[in-house]
């Protein structure tokens, strides 16, 4: 790595052991090998590995031909942007946003009324809701009012120490 850094070496073979923290501003092409088998954060982190200066830089990813639908949609999203808000956002839709209270970080939520995509400005309103719930209730009788209701929730029965 140090004759990569030094200009020694015209060429770095590595694993994504380089994904992070690897910072050679000459570095200008990278080539991944097998990107179908890797998530749209760790290819990101890969890709931007190289142009951290003026120069154009390019990123290559090998990949099969028979591609599932994920890793499809994966690779479009890599070739049509290089926001990784939107990386991020199309990662939570593919992945799932998992547990808040668990250890899964993928997968699917059980909720009963709300799609985290779908549904984030209702989940915004009802966090600056709870917020004025909580400054109006002084004594904190509609909140164990609310609590009571949910007793059997397993997430009111942890956030209550159960």
């Amino acid at each position: 790595m140090n004759d990569f850094k030094e200009r020694k070496s015209k060429i770095l073979v590595a694993t994504t052991v380089i994904e992070v923290g690897v910072d050679i501003p000459d570095a200008t092409i990278i080539v991944i090998e097998c990107a179908e088998r890797f998530g749209l954060a760790q290819i990101h982190q890969l890709r931007g590995r190289v142009g951290r200066s003026d120069k154009e830089s390019s990123c290559i990813l090998l990949y099969k031909t028979q591609l599932t639908p994920i890793s499809h949609t994966r690779l479009k999203t890599l070739k049509e942007t290089n926001d990784g808000f939107k990386i991020s956002e199309s990662d939570l839709i593919l992945r799932g946003p998992g547990e808040i209270l668990g250890s899964r970080q993928s997968g699917n939520i059980n909720f009963k009324f709300a799609d985290l995509h779908f549904h984030s400005d209702l989940i915004f309103t009802a966090r600056e809701e709870a917020k004025k719930l909580l400054e109006d209730d002084k004594d904190n009788e509609k909140v164990n009012t609310l609590l009571s209701i949910f007793e059997n929730n397993e997430a009111v029965k942890l956030l209550k120490g159960g």
